[in-house]
């Protein structure tokens, strides 16, 4: 033998031994110290999975978690996503224990023709050690990495069954889109559980391991295709499937779901409320550890609120010409250069809550319209101003002091000295004074300076204390303003401050979520009803009574005419100072719904936006649509102890024929409230200066009369 040969191989011979030596005290130093997780996790081990949102008929609605997963059993994922797997990610795996010998050697070949780190050898085992513990096992490139993978991968192998190894692998293992296992997977990309997948399907679900971004059957069909067709040939190559099996497969059109979308789709500010509200009781938990969340959303009247308010806002922006005076949404979205997500948007917004008054259940929330350029939630995080919606607030702090529905008000210009030493000088919306009125009527044609020189009589504190009774946490600062509802507040608790009025005198709190269960099905919390009495059933019921001519002839009445709209309901029309903001919160015996617009840098929306005619009309179609599939509600009872009076509209005062006959109608009291002095004589369209009676009635409850209502 040449010198130069005999010396080359004994120069790969010491390279080999040295090769050898160097592995072998890698293997033997490589995880000490801490730099190799313990697999004794796995005895225990449970993946990250998501917390699960349901509605209230128990219908999936979305799931929360930084890894969406659903576990799934080994025995129930079909034979052809196990063979499909194991063909294309290690094809030996029921052969070796944890290190692929032979693939080792063919990526040691490959790397060094190539000269660099080109080819990886990982098997399952492997992949699952590194997806399991991805804090000590990182994906960087290197030998050092590679060395501690397999040591952790001999040590899983060496203690649990290979089934176990794969059911854990299957059931961890990222394949995009944001679905991590096989179960997810298959209900995102095919609508279905992983149980009923074909053939075909399972192959693509096998293509994803190796580069989930570039082989998305969604943004790369062909590609996706291409490497799924690649799978089953070596799927048929192996035995696995025959190849007329193989050959259909191949020709299977890529049948994507079409139900398959994110979950901020369905409900996206109701959702991210209760994400909120979970992550405030539970933290991290509720990422991982697979809650069930049971919550009271009704996804039809979600839907009929979304479709309300998006119709109305649509309607104003497309109003007669030049009556819009600001660019609509559709315009600005146009515009790639201004639609660019934010907290603040440029169009017109709005939110709706919609609650079932008796139990608080927050059954629809729309936070805005359009959840992907904005996740600002105007329903629970905005601070608006309410305007004339604050008002009830103030009238039944009136009724519950003891002033009767029929206690004059005065309609009349006033001044009020300012902090900074100027002078208030508030105006009703159409600039007008119409001078004395009873309350009721200053309620339902929402005037301002009645309501005004009644909170000052009340006293600002006494009707603060009441505003906290229905539930307002917001700073209310003590000014006369307040009662027209300059006050900011948050829609949500505007909404739910009405279910006093619905429950006739019992306020319940706003509640999301019924129960919540942890991932074996176990009850681990259910939030409990919380009730306060407010007003009495006389108070409310007078309360209720005189906000139901808000929709009859009020500010509201132009939002139902003709709609056809005849349902038991009450409410309240709000607009702010400068048109900046416009409401309506509405009710039945069943439902309390609320509408907010405006936008989100306080500005005028147009020239005489009042709330009856912006934001009640999306009100009035919501309740349409709803009570087409709900009962009927039904109206409320009035209390026995209430007594009747005819009255005179103009002086409050008991009518009789020296009064215009026209003037005169029907009007319930607490007993001790109802006037006993009668009005003054006056001829027909007479006006006079406001006269009160403030003595306490003695006379005995009389027989009820007919109904409330002026005569026709």
């Amino acid at each position: 033998m040449k010198k130069p040969l005999r010396y080359l191989l004994i120069a790969a011979a010491a390279g080999a031994a040295l090769a050898a030596v160097g592995l072998s005290l890698g293997w033997l130093l490589v995880c000490r110290g801490n730099a190799c997780p313990s697999i004794s996790v796995l005895e225990k081990y449970n993946p990250r999975q998501t917390s699960k949102l349901f509605a209230a008929d128990g219908r999936f609605v979305a799931e929360l978690g930084l890894e969406r997963r659903t576990l799934v059993p080994l025995a129930q994922i079909p034979k052809v996503v196990k063979t499909a797997f194991i063909v294309i990610e290690d094809r030996r795996f029921y052969e070796h224990n944890g290190i692929d010998v032979i693939g080792v050697f063919r990526a040691g070949v490959t790397n060094v023709l190539r000269g660099g780190f080109a080819q990886g050898f990982s098997t399952i085992t492997m992949q699952l050690a590194r997806n399991v513990f991805p804090d000590k096992l990182t994906r960087e490139k290197s030998p050092l990495r590679k060395l501690r993978e397999a040591k952790v991968a001999r040590a899983i192998e060496g203690k649990y069954s290979k089934d176990h190894i794969l059911e854990l692998y299957l059931n961890q293992i990222y394949l995009g889109s944001g679905a991590y296992g096989v179960e997810t997977a298959s209900q995102r990309y095919f609508g279905k559980s992983v149980r009923d997948l074909n053939l075909a399907e399972a192959a693509t679900l096998a293509a994803l391991p190796k580069a989930p971004g570039r082989y998305d059957p969604r943004r790369f069909p062909e590609r996706a295709i291409q490497r799924r067709n690649t799978i089953l040939e070596l799927m048929r190559r192996e035995g696995a499937i025959s190849d007329a099996d193989a050959s259909l497969a191949k020709a299977y059109p890529l049948r994507l779901a079409r139900g398959a979308r994110a979950s901020s789709d369905v409900a996206p500010y109701y959702v991210e409320w209760i994400r909120q509200l979970l992550e405030a009781k539970y933290g991290e938990r509720i990422y991982q550890d697979g809650l069930r969340v049971f919550t009271t959303l009704d996804l039809e009247l979600q839907g009929n609120a979304e479709r309300a308010l998006e119709r109305q806002l649509k309607a104003v922006e497309g109003g007669a010409a030049g009556a819009f005076p600001h660019r609509t949404y559709e315009q600005i979205m146009a515009a790639a250069d201004e639609a660019s997500p934010g907290v603040v948007t440029p169009y017109l917004q709005g939110a709706f809550v919609v609650i079932d008054p008796r139990s608080g259940a927050v059954r629809a929330l729309v936070g805005g319209r359009d959840y992907d350029d904005s996740k600002f939630n105007r329903a629970t995080q905005a601070l608006r101003q309410p305007g004339s919606t604050f008002k009830p607030i103030v009238y039944a702090t009136a009724i519950q002091s003891g002033r009767p529905p029929s206690y004059i008000l005065d309609d009349a210009p006033i001044e009020l000295p300012q902090v900074a030493g100027d002078t208030w000088q508030p105006r009703n919306y159409d600039m007008k004074f119409e001078g004395p009125m009873v309350l009721r009527r200053a309620l339902y044609q929402s005037r301002n300076l009645p309501a005004i020189r009644l909170g000052m009589e009340l006293g600002e504190q006494s009707v603060v204390d009441m505003a906290r009774k229905f539930g307002l946490t917001t700073p209310i600062p003590e000014f006369p303003s307040i009662h027209i509802g300059s006050a900011e507040a948050i829609p949500l608790q505007m909404v739910a401050a009405y279910s006093t009025f619905a429950n006739l005198g019992w306020r319940v709190s706003p509640v999301g979520i019924l129960r919540v269960e942890d991932s074996k099905g176990k009850e681990i919390w259910k939030p409990e009803i919380s009730r306060e009495q407010v007003l009495t059933p006389e108070e409310a019921w007078l309360m209720v009574d005189m906000m139901k001519d808000v929709l009859r002839r009020g500010s509201a009445a132009g939002a139902v005419a003709g709609t056809g709209f005849s349902l038991p309901a009450g409410g309240k029309t709000g607009t702010t100072n400068d048109y900046t903001d416009v409401w309506f919160i509405g009710y039945t015996a069943d439902l309390v719904a609320g509408v907010w617009m405006g936008f989100d840098k306080p500005q005028k929306i147009m020239s005489n936006a009042q709330g009856g005619r912006l934001a009640a009309p999306a009100w009035v179609q919501f309740m349409i649509e709803a009570y087409q599939r709900k009962p009927k509600p039904p109206d409320w009872p009035r209390p026995s102890s209430l007594v009747s009076r005819q009255v005179d509209d103009l002086t409050g005062l008991l009518a009789n024929p020296g009064c215009p006959a026209g003037d005169a109608y029907y009007e319930w009291f607490i007993p001790g409230t109802e006037p006993i002095a009668e009005c003054p004589p006056r001829a027909a369209g007479e006006r006079q200066a406001p006269v009160r009676d403030t003595r306490p009635s003695r006379k005995p409850p009389t027989p009820p009369a007919p109904a409330p209502g002026r005569r026709p």
